[in-house]
């Protein structure tokens, strides 16, 4: 599958079956985050897979009662062991370099014929307290995998013409 062809197929995947991920996939997926880019490839990012069902449903219920949280095989804190970190223009790098290796784990796993969605919805607390995870470190997203048992329907996007601008703000194409 081609990536323009991975951006058209995905979708926020919340009704999953109950088979089991292939390693394999998930070391593929897990690889497309690892080789995503980071600022100044400060490689931040750090990634907790949660397979066990007692984990799952916790973090279901940290993540404001979303049944399909327990539902998926796997679910991913998709973490990151660097806060300070800010890019020259002023944004803090740890939470778009988690995001974009997120990104690119949802592009390999609806090459392999997976679905994912993303969890920002969550009790970060709750979260770190279920995995254990240490306070310096920011649970960032949830990454829910697992092969879908329904695929919704594409959503509407606004047209280019509605968000993109030439040369300055407010000049439409």
């Amino acid at each position: 599958m081609d990536v323009s062809k991975a951006i058209r197929s995905r979708r926020s995947i919340r009704a999953y079956d109950s088979r089991e991920v292939e390693e394999s996939k998930l070391l593929r997926i897990l690889d497309a985050g690892r080789l995503s880019p980071s600022a100044g490839n400060r490689q931040e990012r750090r990634f907790v897979v949660v397979k066990d069902a007692r984990k799952r449903q916790l973090l279901s219920e940290a993540a404001r009662n979303q049944k399909f949280v327990a539902e998926a095989p796997i679910v991913i804190a998709a973490c990151s062991v660097e806060t300070e970190y800010v890019m020259a223009c002023g944004q803090p790098a740890y939470p778009i370099d988690t995001a974009i290796a997120v990104d690119h784990m949802t592009l390999q796993a609806v090459e392999d014929g997976l679905g994912t969605c993303w969890i920002g919805a969550f009790d970060e607390k709750k979260v770190r307290e279920i995995l254990n995870i240490p306070d310096n470190v920011r649970v960032v997203q949830l990454l829910v995998l697992g092969y879908p048992s329904s695929v919704p329907s594409p959503t509407s996007r606004k047209s280019l013409d509605e968000i993109v601008m030439r040369e300055k703000w407010g000049i439409k194409n």
